[in-house]
């Protein structure tokens, strides 16, 4: 049992910045889990953890156990369900991360629906558009705007965005449409604060977020570039109009991507099979 809870412990370490944190999470006290890591790794004869005044990283070792640990734990967890017949159930603490505005255009609806449909699941939704280490970062499921690096994770297909250019009707009808990008610099851009803005440089409005952005090119400040989904209702209404179509950049693929495989909790599984079917086809990929 003491091998056993040992792994349990290192698995929750993994997902958070520091040993004193993963202790409080655990109702542990620190001097319980220092022991327990320093079990674990005299058994293995290997260094699983790098501890430093920053927090606490896996090492390469660490990283390959926490894998296994997490499969082995899950097939556990399976198989004390099966035995007291909760196998159909979906129940725990599922944590979820996806981009903001992902989850303002497409996912909300998504992520009440499955707390209607499976009332024993507590969930917790993070947000932020770069892309998440579910191993370190204790994440369950996340939706992923780009092209995935090579990992271990499980990755299902929603659809796809792109890059594409906009600006309201009663702009383009003041100043002109575009009709090659070197016309551009006739015209009054609209940026947001975001590094990877292409006319962060040479904007005349610049706004400290993407949807500032969206509503400014509504209203007619200039035109605007960013992924088709966080616009793509005002796009459909008419309120904006995309523009140099000729010229967009290439699709991105939105994928669900998980760990474990076969071996997730139900909850996960039963997450990604909802956004799969909730989200392919939806109006936000209309526009790839």
């Amino acid at each position: 049992m003491e091998r056993y809870r040992d792994m349990q412990l290192f698995v929750a370490l993994a997902g958070q910045p520091s040993l004193a944190s993963a202790a409080r999470a655990l109702g542990v006290s620190g001097p319980t889990l220092v022991r327990a890591m320093a079990r674990l790794e005299a058994r293995l004869g290997v260094a699983l953890l790098l501890r430093s005044t920053q927090g606490v990283r896996l090492t390469n070792a660490g990283d390959a156990y926490l894998a296994d640990c997490v499969r082995l734990l899950a097939a556990v967890d399976a198989a004390e369900a099966s035995a007291k017949g909760l196998q159909i159930q979906v129940q725990g603490t599922l944590r979820v991360c996806m981009p903001l505005l992902f989850s303002r255009y497409a996912m909300a609806p998504v992520l009440a629906g499955y707390l209607v449909r499976y009332p024993d699941v507590r969930l917790l939704a993070r947000y932020q558009d770069a892309h998440p280490n579910l191993h370190e970062e204790g994440v369950d499921v996340a939706i992923l705007v780009g092209e995935l690096p090579n990992s271990s994770l499980i990755a299902r297909p929603l659809g796809q965005v792109r890059p594409i250019l906009c600006a309201s009707p009663d702009y383009l009808a003041v100043h002109g449409e575009p009709r090659h990008p070197d016309e551009l610099k006739q015209h009054r851009l609209i940026a947001s604060a975001d590094p990877q803005d292409p006319f962060r440089a040479r904007a005349r409005l610049t706004c400290s977020t993407v949807q500032g952005a969206i509503n400014a090119a509504v209203q007619g400040a200039g035109l605007l570039q960013c992924l088709s989904y966080p616009v793509h209702e005002h796009v459909l209404s008419g309120a904006l109009r995309q523009v140099l179509r000729d010229f967009e950049g290439p699709p991105l693929p939105v994928q669900v991507v998980y760990r474990e495989g076969r071996h997730a909790p139900m909850r996960v599984r039963s997450f990604v099979e909802h956004c799969v079917s909730a989200l392919r086809g939806h109006p936000a990929f209309q526009l790839a």
